[in-house]
């Protein structure tokens, strides 16, 4: 069951990537990620009241509680990464580079969690890796770094919060309630956004914000914290380094809606990068 909720969480990151770029066109990345963090955190613990999971809160053990914050602070981190690099670079350049983070958190799971390291899987991240590689192309006009390579710096940032994000997730949600845990580090997350907010003094831009912009924003929002709720519940069942390279299929659903919504083309390079990237998740499951 938990393999359903990966492929859940893998559709609702997909179309957060484009509803999210939409959003951010007009607005700061920062504040954007911040405004976005508080649908996400609304729709986290409406869901814990929903289930009843509030009643276990005082049962959280302080490693949990620990790993959990820590899994936010990363969480955080990614996220302003992420949007920062979304403003500056396309969907689809941004993207792969960002599920690149399904490479070190293979690595980390193994590593760290003790998971099983097999041929396959180290055939599934080299070509993941070759296949982000062939993705990221080069600009004719590399030396306008503010339309050329920024970008890249942040989206790198942000895959390797994102893998820090999973594997101190993964060792805070094994004895909490999923939901829960969801909505603990949704709160740490919402705290470090909009201290970011404040600590820059972006909070005056909330009133120059259009209707399409925060639209697209709270969207994003719901969508990421579907996303959330299905990732960790996967998560409490399924092993790290399985599940999240099922959780980067989103790719696939954000080069589809990059395409037909943005108007984001691949080149032929890019389309064997994203093949490469597909072949490489699905040899993860040599589990099965």
């Amino acid at each position: 069951m938990w393999i359903v909720y990966g492929l859940a969480s893998a559709f609702f990151a997909g179309i957060m990537s484009v509803l999210a770029k939409i959003g951010i066109k007009n607005t700061d990345s920062t504040l954007a990620t911040a405004l976005r963090t508080v649908v996400a955190a609304l729709f986290a613990w409406l869901t814990v009241f929903i289930v009843g999971s509030q009643t276990t809160l005082g049962g959280i053990s302080a490693k949990s509680l620990v790993f959990l914050i820590l899994s936010g602070l990363a969480t955080g981190a990614s996220w302003l990464c992420y949007f920062r690099a979304l403003q500056l670079g396309d969907v689809n350049k941004v993207v792969p580079v960002d599920k690149s983070s399904t490479v070190l958190t293979m690595m980390l799971s193994f590593i760290i969690l003790g998971e099983k390291l097999t041929v396959l899987k180290l055939i599934a991240m080299a070509l993941i890796g070759t296949g982000v590689c062939l993705m990221v192309e080069r600009r004719k006009n590399t030396s306008a770094v503010p339309q050329g390579r920024q970008w890249l710096g942040y989206a790198v940032l942000s895959a390797i919060f994102a893998a820090l994000t999973a594997i101190l997730g993964k060792i805070g949600i094994e004895d909490v309630e999923s939901n829960l845990g969801t909505a603990i580090r949704t709160l740490v997350v919402l705290a470090m956004a909009w201290l970011m907010v404040f600590l820059q003094g972006k909070q005056r831009g909330i009133r120059h914000i259009d209707r399409k912009s925060y639209t697209f924003i709270i969207l994003s929002g719901a969508a990421t914290g579907l996303s959330w709720l299905c990732f960790y519940r996967a998560l409490q069942d399924g092993p790290a380094s399985v599940l999240v390279p099922i959780d980067k299929l989103s790719i696939l659903v954000t080069v589809a809606f990059g395409y037909f919504v943005l108007h984001e083309k691949l080149s032929r390079r890019s389309l064997a990068g994203l093949l490469m990237i597909v072949v490489g998740t699905l040899a993860a499951f040599d589990f099965l």
